[in-house]
């Protein structure tokens, strides 16, 4: 595969590190991440992707080629020693071991993935919940600390109030990530690792101050790790101070419901560090990406601002038009959202809001009615968990994707029994969908009387 234009200077991979290296730098100065000021630095996500480095295919193809092997071949015995002593790597040349460390298919949708979110360097791994579990293990090390929002998807809630303090003994504060207070007192410099938050969070759709939380964890000595998978393209975190950037790539990046991925975008040195031989996280369990899965991700991404624009115009719209009939729907691209200011001092210009939206109807009873009309009845929605299709994906998150929290944590992230969490498609035209919309919450009204209006409805 031949590189055209290179859109970042290429990394050194594979690159010794010492055993305790978390790949972000130490006290010694030799990959010292100095704090970043808490400002957006313009740049069109789609622009960069289009003048980032293209791949070529062997016979001057227009897609580049599947690198399918798991294993390469060298010409001299030497060079084999070489590379597993970190002296050879494949980005300086182009010499690769095996492909659960770097594999050529997989490193080219990396090198797209870190300039779409502005990234040194970025490699893909077999899941969201991979990448999110390799990383922290990676920063966190042993008996370490984090701080993280009280409101996250309930996998990455439960992996770390659950698994990580029962398998190494990593304890998380977590906080109202909005709260500075809150998250400077839950800071314990020295011995907090990580501050953890979601760029827009799962299901309440709060927009995090990524610079307020970039200063207080660069003051502490920790890193700022988001995850960016409701909005790609959105925002830009690494713009604003994030030190890592973690997506599944399932969602709307991939768009198709059909693939399940993971990306960790950040400091080459980080990536070189999880790559490691002999401690890095994504090398010993076992987390790479198959290359078939990279190749078909990286013809998606072209397409992916399109996707990301429409996605966010038809969930606008739906907001809207469900506020005008007294529903009470979250979405921060409506001017009365807490962070809709924020939205639009952090975001990215023309991606708009995002194409999630919550519907809170009260009670699990009123939601699943509602729910099985929109579906069964006008078939507006389909049922299912997951986000970033084409079609509308719809789910009470309080008995499924947050199901892994306790009920007072779901309480104090402010999940109610009756939220439906709305994964906006934009199959089908604008009307067509509006309408059938309407007709379901018109049955569920005729049900129950009181299920479309009343005090458990109002507009917030």
């Amino acid at each position: 595969m031949a590189p055209v234009v290179a859109a970042v200077d290429p990394f050194i991979l594979l690159k010794r590190l010492m055993p305790q290296d978390d790949g972000l730098g130490d006290d010694n100065g030799s990959t010292d991440v100095k704090p970043m000021k808490a400002r957006r630095r313009e740049c069109d996500p789609a622009a960069a992707l289009a003048a980032a480095r293209h791949e070529f295919g062997e016979h001057g193809g227009v897609n580049m080629n599947i690198e399918a092997s798991i294993t390469f071949t060298v010409m001299e015995p030497d060079t084999m020693r070489r590379l597993f002593a970190g002296e050879l790597g494949p980005e300086r040349d182009d010499l690769y071991i095996y492909s659960r460390h770097f594999n050529p298919t997989v490193l080219a949708l990396g090198r797209q993935i870190a300039v779409l979110e502005g990234t040194e360097a970025a490699y893909c791994t077999a899941s969201g919940m991979s990448v999110i579990s390799c990383v922290l293990m990676q920063l966190v090390g042993a008996g370490g600390h984090i701080v993280a929002s009280q409101c996250l998807y309930g996998g990455t809630h439960a992996l770390l109030s659950r698994f990580l303090p029962r398998t190494s003994g990593v304890s998380t504060t977590f906080v109202d990530a909005d709260d500075e207070a809150a998250v400077r007192a839950a800071l314990r410099p020295g011995e907090t690792k990580v501050v953890y938050v979601e760029t827009m969070s799962n299901p309440t759709l709060a927009v995090a101050d990524i610079p307020m939380l970039a200063r207080l964890e660069h003051e502490a000595g920790a890193k700022l790790v988001v995850d960016n998978t409701f909005t790609p393209l959105v925002v830009s975190p690494a713009r604003l101070g994030a030190d890592v950037v973690v997506h599944n790539v399932s969602k709307f990046i991939s768009g198709g419901a059909d693939i399940i991925a993971g990306a960790i975008c950040g400091p080459a040195s980080l990536v070189n560090s999880m790559m490691d031989l002999q401690d890095g996280a994504l090398m010993l369990l076992g987390q790479t990406m198959n290359a078939k899965v990279a190749s078909e991700l990286a013809g998606r991404l072209p397409h992916l601002p399109l996707r990301m624009q429409e996605h966010s115009r038809r969930a606008g719209e739906f907001a809207t038009r469900m506020r005008r009939l007294g529903l009470r729907v979250t979405y921060p691209g409506l001017p009365d959202h807490p962070h809709h200011d924020r939205l639009r001092t952090v975001g990215n210009p023309g991606y708009g809001a995002g194409g999630m939206l919550c519907v809170d109807i009260g009670t699990e009873a009123r939601a699943n009615r509602l729910m099985h009309h929109l579906q069964n009845t006008t078939q507006f929605v389909l049922m299912a968990v997951s986000l970033g299709y084409s079609e509308k994906l719809m789910s009470c998150s309080g008995n499924s994707t947050s199901s892994e929290m306790a009920p007072e944590d779901r309480a104090r992230a402010g999940i109610s029994p009756g939220l439906i969490r709305v994964s906006v498609g934009y199959n089908g035209t604008l009307e067509q969908r509006w309408a059938q919309f309407e007709r379901a919450l018109a049955l569920v009204q005729q049900e129950i009387p009181d299920a479309g209006a009343g005090k458990s409805c109002k507009a917030v």
